[in-house]
């Protein structure tokens, strides 16, 4: 059964999807390739496209952006853990069976906490608006539901222990997130730990999508979804993950461990690439994009670089212009290169958002096929404006003491077609 399928039964239809979930003989390996990476990316995903780019509104202090390295390396790690997460719980599972008169069964136990996380994974998406993020909250309420009825009926424990065993799991998963959150922070530091606390991180967040134009294969045993709609665009994702799951396998099966880990590592590009892998361009090729002078103001300082781990490399440009007095603006132009598939999520998603108050307006929308994201200031305060170009160029203006008209229409002046003619620049198959 394809990933999406299952998603949509374990969360629609638990009763009658968690006996057959139970009689299913799925090997570790390919229930974690090809179920977990796929969804447990959601959140990282949308975590990076909520924290890096649309911005945490701060009460009077204006818009917090994690910078896009350090969202990148928090999402691959909040990415790992999640995987890391669901093992652990497994093993408590297992372990805690015979206290519950079930029956100890490790790749029983590893089924059981997957598609209990389900619900969660998906609603990642959520974090996209980090303020929404909370909202994950009941995702994760529901996957708890999902671990009460697939107890017994997975882990063969009476009914009657079923709410005991789920209790003591749900107290020993509690005391995992704390940790991994210490880990988390440890890792990416201080900001990553106020980011997540301001946008109410967790591993989960929303719905699946919208579903229009599924279809049944030929052999009529699996549904297909309109390759242009998200679910399609992420279903031919899991398919690309789950042709080199197979290379990673045969690769294992010859007794070719560099072969297997190479795999493995082509798959964690394809996965951040949104089905390619991709190297970002030059920094050399970024400077020209830069202009001497922008919204009437001179430069001052200037710096690039091209930096990640592995297949994860982003080139940036980020440039500082002012008069030496209150009118101040910082460009960046980045290419997100090995991340341009996190990016590329936001598009699928068709997100949107507007809010005003009285101290400005804020919104995220998409213009002339182009993610744009805007802050006007009503007091004289900072003003925003960015736009994804080509998928993978974020171009981005922050100015205090400059209209948001002047800013807009800076960017504007940029040389945007050019850039956004550089989206298949490092592409590869």
């Amino acid at each position: 059964m394809d990933t999406v399928t299952r998603a949509k039964n374990i969360c629609l239809t638990p009763n009658t999807e968690w006996p057959v979930i139970a009689e299913e003989q799925t090997p570790p390996a390919a229930l974690i390739t090809g179920y977990v990476v796929p969804l447990a990316a959601i959140g990282a995903v949308a975590g990076l496209i909520g924290g890096s780019l649309v911005g945490i509104s701060v009460p009077f202090g204006g818009t917090y952006r994690v910078p896009l390295t350090a969202g990148l390396v928090t999402a691959v790690f909040t990415f790992v853990m999640a995987i890391v997460g669901v093992f652990l719980i497994s093993v408590v599972i297992n372990v805690l069976a015979p206290t519950f008169g079930g029956q100890q069964n490790s790749s029983q136990a590893l089924k059981v906490a997957v598609y209990s996380y389900t619900p969660a994974w998906i609603a990642g998406v959520l974090h996209i608006l980090p303020l929404l993020g909370a909202l994950g909250l009941i995702a994760a309420l529901y996957g708890l539901y999902l671990l009460y009825l697939g107890l017994p009926r997975v882990m063969k424990c009476p009914e009657d222990k079923a709410l005991a065993y789920t209790a003591v799991v749900v107290v020993c998963a509690i005391v995992l997130a704390v940790v991994t959150t210490a880990v988390t922070a440890a890792v990416a530091g201080a900001g990553m730990l106020t980011s997540a606390a301001l946008s109410g991180g967790s591993l989960g967040g929303g719905p699946l999508g919208r579903t229009t134009g599924a279809s049944r294969s030929a052999s009529g045993d699996e549904t297909r979804f309109d390759k242009d709609s998200p679910l399609g665009k992420l279903q031919a994702l899991g398919d690309k993950l789950e042709a080199n799951n197979k290379k990673i396998e045969a690769a294992q099966k010859a007794g070719n461990q560099e072969a297997a880990a190479s795999a493995a590592i082509d798959g964690l590009a394809t996965l951040f690439g949104g089905g390619h892998k991709v190297d970002p361009i030059d920094i050399d090729q970024l400077k020209p994009f830069v202009p001497e002078t922008f919204a009437g103001l001179p430069r001052r300082r200037m710096n690039t670089e091209k930096t990640g781990i592995a297949s994860l490399m982003v080139s940036k440009a980020h440039a500082e212009y002012g008069d030496g007095g209150e009118k101040r603006v910082t460009l960046e132009i980045s290419d997100s290169g090995g991340a341009s598939g996190l990016v590329t999520l936001a598009g699928w998603a068709g997100m949107q958002e507007e809010r005003q108050d009285e101290s400005g307006e804020e919104r995220t929308r998409k213009v002339d096929g182009r993610l744009v994201h805007e802050k006007i200031s009503k007091n004289g305060g900072s003003n925003e404006f960015s736009i994804v170009l080509g998928g993978r160029f974020v171009v981005a203006a922050h100015g205090s003491g400059v209209e948001f008209a002047d800013l807009k229409a800076a960017v504007g002046q940029l040389d945007l077609r050019k850039l956004e003619s550089l989206k298949d620049a490092g592409v590869q198959p």
